[in-house]
């Protein structure tokens, strides 16, 4: 069963990238958000490599690794990705499900098209980004 618009809205509205957006802001995201399923041992990201989405699972699971090395697992409702939306950061872990998943996806040439002709996303994205880092730069 596909996810109402409503649905969608609920669950990216906790992203913290997103959380400074309007309800308007969160329906403009949510219309570029595809719902994917992935089959057990996809490798969503991998540890190094550039990423090109922003995922939040919706069922199923995924492990994290880094080096190597088990450090966390996903479930519903967590996600990841988010930063390689607005930086070329590589990625920092690799990310395989554990069962099948779906999820929603966002990819990150929607996403800057998105910026480009909403100033007021790419206003809430900019103070979101602001307040993770400010704790940083203190």
């Amino acid at each position: 069963m596909r996810l109402s618009d409503d649905s969608k809205i609920k669950l990216i509205r906790k992203v913290p990238l997103f959380s400074r957006l309007s309800k308007k802001g969160l329906e403009e995201v949510a219309k570029i958000a595809d719902e994917i399923d992935f089959r057990e041992g996809k490798v969503i990201t991998k540890e190094g490599a550039r990423g090109h989405e922003f995922v939040v699972i919706l069922e199923g699971s995924a492990e994290v690794q880094k080096n190597g090395r088990r450090v966390n697992t996903l479930g519903s409702g967590d996600f990841l990705g988010e930063i390689a939306l607005v930086t070329k950061q590589p990625r920092t872990a690799t990310v395989t499900t554990t069962k099948p998943t779906r999820a929603l996806v966002i990819s990150d040439r929607d996403f800057l098209t998105l910026l480009k002709r909403s100033p007021e996303v790419s206003q809430g994205i900019v103070q979101a980004m602001g307040e993770r880092l400010a704790p940083e730069l203190s």
